[in-house]
């Protein structure tokens, strides 16, 4: 399909691509007596909706298609200005696999593969469009998969794309409403979970109203064309004519069409009937045509995105006889997370689970099995013991989601004796403390910013260096109980804060307080094992240029669980910009660190720099968070290592570690990571 429809292939066509209006009878066998170079009309109707036939998206997609609405399908800068407001709706990215499902002639797909995109298909049942398609895209070399094909059966894997578009109204060219259902239905079978639907179509309440009857409009000074609408008998669909007229040739097509008329109302509901959720309509798109005559379907159209919340389709292909079987341990989704703003797993978790599968399900190499009932964790564990080859332990919830448990699941590995990735229960137990860090660092010699304990019972404390200070939970993680009030510059704001915490997360453990540092945020992150085989990824730095005068420039709690906050949106993660000998010096304590802490597989070093631009380091997260978004991702991607690819890492270093053959395809492999810290520049 295509703006308005689809024609069939050559051996149906005469020379020139020309239909008749109720057949595909090649026009010199239909010629009226006496009319040398057109085709025959029908005459006045009484009825148009009588001379639509059930197929004739079959045959109007020619070139005569794109002369008469080409003010509109054929005008580069409406489609640069279409895909600026696409892109800005979807926020996408260059490595989005995208299908522009009906894509036509490929105006929208060939503009995503001018701007980089590397992943795009095009679809659509057109011969002469898809052929013109790739023709355009040959002749500028870029590429753009087009083929043939109907929407209602796709020719596509099940999960295989992060957004499928259907635009330029051409959607709602079938008899019934339930086939347009079968299109949906299989858009949501070829999409990823979270993946989305942008569709564009007319604008059914107001065309309903404001339709023009007839109308007559030169298309160049030797085409012009006279429509006829009409509603159809139910008034769910709006039936077309069009004589299409040349000069010099006389009449050459008299073609009839039928377009349903969606509202946002009903629109929402098919979406909703084929399994889509969140459906948002983002503007009304109001046409600019330079001929700015009629415009017919294409006068105002609605723009709706629907989100795929399903489940990863089971895969069905046998895996390898080589292929290692990885059991992946998570935190439990139906159990209360006392870490999270509302204590459950919300919808920014379970799209953070799905692209974690996603990305292993990339893993030729790799069976995985998912475990996160942590009721039956132990004999689900004891089932798969001697079946699987280790576990990819990413539970840092903790065992029953409960913070201080976390050194409890590998722990419980420990026992069953079933290999795992990251670090062991006494590394993460330490790491859980910052004092006890602090600690040795300190006896490490290694900077630590000045800091002293409060303990539950303590009502009394005297300050032991200047404001402005820091108030942070003793343990935990994930940023748990620090916010914008946790940095306090006088005596009220210090216990204010400390009330807060005790008060509103409810902690009643000890309670560090640190000199707050002004100097750059910094993180480093290790994937391997000092001193054999390891990488140091690039350091990276908070930007907090865009938050608001006088918030703290921290990386807290609101910046990582709370999207209404000022933080959500307005900090970014760069390259650090430090000196050479400084991120020498960090790079050096951090493998130190991960040494005497007896961290394994990978870990994350935070750090803050004073108003000197010297490094002291704040935390050591030994299995830190793995997401897709989170700042092991993000270093690793500044190092042009993929999300997949991060993984993949962090599942070779265990193998490597445990001693199992790393397999890439059909080749075993050593680590690509050096040895030497001196080289992990």
């Amino acid at each position: 399909m295509a703006e308005k429809g689809e024609e069939k292939p050559p051996s149906h066509r005469n020379e020139s691509g020309v239909y008749s209006a109720k057949s595909g009878t090649p026009l010199q066998q239909r010629r009226g007596k006496g009319v040398k170079h057109g085709v025959k009309l029908l005459g006045p109707v009484k009825s148009l909706e009588e001379h639509v036939s059930s197929d004739w998206w079959c045959r109007i997609f020619n070139s005569l298609y794109l002369k008469t609405d080409g003010d509109i399908v054929d005008d580069q800068s409406i489609t640069r200005q279409e895909i600026d407001l696409f892109s800005n709706i979807l926020k996408l990215s260059p490595e989005d696999k995208v299908l522009d499902l009906c894509c036509g002639q490929g105006r929208h797909a060939l503009e995503f593969a001018r701007r980089g995109f590397k992943y795009i298909d095009g679809l659509d049942r057109s011969h002469y469009l898809i052929q013109k398609s790739k023709s355009t895209a040959k002749k500028e070399g870029i590429f753009v998969k087009f083929r043939e094909g109907d929407a209602r059966k796709l020719p596509y894997t099940t999960d295989s794309f992060d957004v499928v578009m259907i635009l330029g109204n051409s959607f709602g060219y079938f008899d019934t409403v339930k086939e347009d259902l079968r299109v949906l239905k299989e858009v949501i079978r070829v999409l990823k979970p979270w993946a989305k639907l942008l569709i564009d179509v007319a604008d059914g309440a107001y065309l309903r109203a404001n339709f023009h009857p007839r109308s007559w409009e030169w298309i160049d000074k030797s085409h012009f064309v006279c429509r006829e609408r009409s509603l159809s008998t139910d008034e769910q669909r709006l039936i077309s004519r069009e004589v299409i007229n040349h000069t010099q040739k006389g009449v050459l097509a008299d073609q009839f069409y039928a377009e349903r008329l969606y509202t946002k109302e009903s629109l929402t509901h098919l979406l909703e009937e084929a399994g889509f959720k969140d459906v948002v309509f983002h503007a009304e798109f109001i046409a600019d045509s330079k001929r700015n005559q009629d415009l017919g379907m294409m006068e105002r159209r609605l723009i709706a995105s629907a989100v795929a919340r399903k489940e990863w389709t089971p895969e069905k292909k046998k895996p390898k006889e080589d292929a290692q079987v990885v059991a992946v341990v998570l935190g439990d989704p139906g159990r209360q997370d006392v870490i999270k703003p509302l204590a459950v797993f919300d919808e920014d978790d379970f799209y953070t689970i799905d692209q974690l599968k996603d990305a292993l399900r990339e893993l030729p190499s790799y069976r995985f099995i998912y475990l996160n009932n942590h009721t039956t964790l132990i004999p689900d564990l004891l089932n798969l013991r001697g079946k699987v080859d280790f576990v990819l332990n990413l539970c840092d919830e903790g065992y029953y989601n409960e913070p201080i448990k976390e050194l409890h699941i590998p722990a419980l590995l420990e026992i069953l004796g079933i290999s795992y990735t990251g670090s062991g229960p006494q590394c993460l137990a330490n790491c859980y403390d910052k004092s006890l860090v602090r600690g040795i660092a300190e006896e490490m010699g290694i900077p630590i910013p000045k800091a002293f304990f409060i303990k539950p019972e303590d009502t009394v404390f005297g300050l032991q260096f200047d404001f402005p200070v820091i108030v942070k939970p003793n343990f935990g993680d994930s940023s748990f109980g620090i916010t914008q009030r946790s940095v306090a510059t006088n005596v009220e704001t210090l216990v204010n804060a400390i009330s807060e915490i005790r008060d509103k997360f409810g902690y009643d453990k000890p309670i560090l307080v640190e000199e707050y540092l002004t100097g750059s945020d910094v993180s480093v992150g290790i994937i391997g094992n000092p001193p054999e085989s390891y990488k140091i990824l690039p350091l990276i730095e908070e930007d907090y240029s865009l938050l608001p005068d006088g918030l703290p420039r921290i990386c807290g709690y609101e910046a990582k669980w709370l999207p209404n906050s000022p933080y959500w949106n307005n900090i970014k993660s760069i390259p650090a910009n430090l000196q050479g000998e400084t991120q020498k010096l960090i790079r050096e304590w951090c493998v130190e660190l991960f040494e005497r802490l007896d961290c394994r597989d990978y870990c994350r070093f935070d750090w803050r720099l004073d108003s000197e631009g010297n490094p002291h380091l704040l935390e050591v997260n030994p299995n830190p968070g793995w997401c897709w978004d989170g700042h092991l991702a993000k270093m690793a991607k500044i190092a042009n290592i993929s999300y997949k690819e991060m993984l993949e890492k962090i599942l070779q270093t265990v193998e490597q570690r445990i001693g199992l053959p790393t397999i890439t395809g059909d080749k075993q492999l050593t680590l690509p990571l050096p040895n030497k810290t001196k080289q992990n520049s």
